[in-house]
């Protein structure tokens, strides 16, 4: 009888960690350059991080998905085996300034696609793996990832956010604080045409890639933005990690929007290496957040009446 005791009390615990959430992501936890942007609140985006070296200073962004893994791109990293110079920085708001929240972490190893060569081919994903976790709070919270293959409308609001270049050449000025942009999502083909008119480069949109922009421009990712985020929100009120910041022609030029690694394509990718990520749909496909909490609780019930 205590070993059956045993059972049912280990049983208990593994569904109970399996149907928790040990920090519910994609939620700011405070009320109070993207070119053509605005400084951020503090604590708005509490996933994203800034990602150092130590001859370079500020190179690209990344979001904490987990306690111990930061999503960024492949391209921010020329050598993922080389990571001895690299720094992240977690709870930061001010790229120059003093930031009495933030954390820094070395990085244990990177993760890219096997193949990944150059961001306009694709695959340009990078999993960083902290040396050191980080401490849930009001500033550093995980950002919701989505299922996979689920696909982003252009009328979600969707947000850029970077210490990256407020124009072509021009750095971020002063105390660099976090920028955001809203920008809505361009679909695959409309992309694709875009960069048709007046091609100066051949750009293929690839199935793992996404775009974001305005056709006349203006407001745009740039230099330095690479590995951030584009999050959506989804009728939750929860953000969803839609894009990853990969490349562009210039920035906020007329027909040339911003192109993303698309996150849901890599979404097998991320929970092979990495465990507890937070999974959720776009607005449009909210049912399968509901269908997936009825088969937890369903698998729940069956389990509880085996072990009577």
């Amino acid at each position: 009888m205590r070993y059956i005791s045993g059972i049912r009390t280990a049983f208990v615990i593994l569904i109970g960690l399996w149907m928790g959430e040990a920090q519910e992501c994609g939620r700011t936890q405070l009320l109070n350059r993207i070119v053509g942007g605005s400084a951020a609140l503090e604590g708005a985006w509490p996933w994203q991080v800034d990602i150092q070296t130590e001859k370079q200073g500020h190179v690209c962004g990344g979001t904490v998905i987990s306690e111990n893994w930061v999503l960024s791109a492949a391209h921010c990293f020329p050598n993922p085996n080389d990571i001895s110079t690299y720094m992240v920085y977690a709870g930061r708001q001010l790229l120059n300034g003093w930031n009495p929240d933030e954390t820094s972490h070395r990085i244990r190893r990177v993760v890219v696609p096997l193949g990944y060569t150059d961001p306009q081919l694709g695959q340009d994903i990078a999993l960083v793996e902290l040396a050191t976790s980080v401490t849930w709070s009001d500033r550093i919270q995980p950002v919701c990832l989505p299922y996979g293959n689920v696909e982003f409308s252009s009328d979600m609001k969707c947000m850029i956010t970077g210490w990256g270049n407020i124009r072509d050449g021009v750095a971020l000025q002063g105390v660099g604080a976090l920028q955001e942009v809203q920008m809505p999502i361009i679909d695959s083909k409309t992309c694709q045409d875009m960069f048709l008119i007046n091609p100066t480069e051949n750009i293929d949109i690839r199935h793992d890639m996404m775009c974001a922009g305005f056709q006349q421009g203006g407001k745009d990712s740039c230099q330095g933005d690479s590995g951030g985020p584009l999050v959506c929100q989804i009728s939750d009120g929860s953000w969803v990690q839609a894009g990853i910041v990969s490349f562009g022609l210039g920035c906020a030029k007329p027909n040339r929007p911003g192109v993303y690694a698309k996150v849901s394509s890599f979404t097998n990718f991320i929970q092979n290496h990495v465990g507890g990520v937070q999974l959720k749909s776009a607005s449009s496909h909210i049912w399968a957040d509901r269908v997936m909490l009825l088969i937890r609780t369903l698998v729940l019930l069956v389990l509880v009446q085996l072990l009577r």
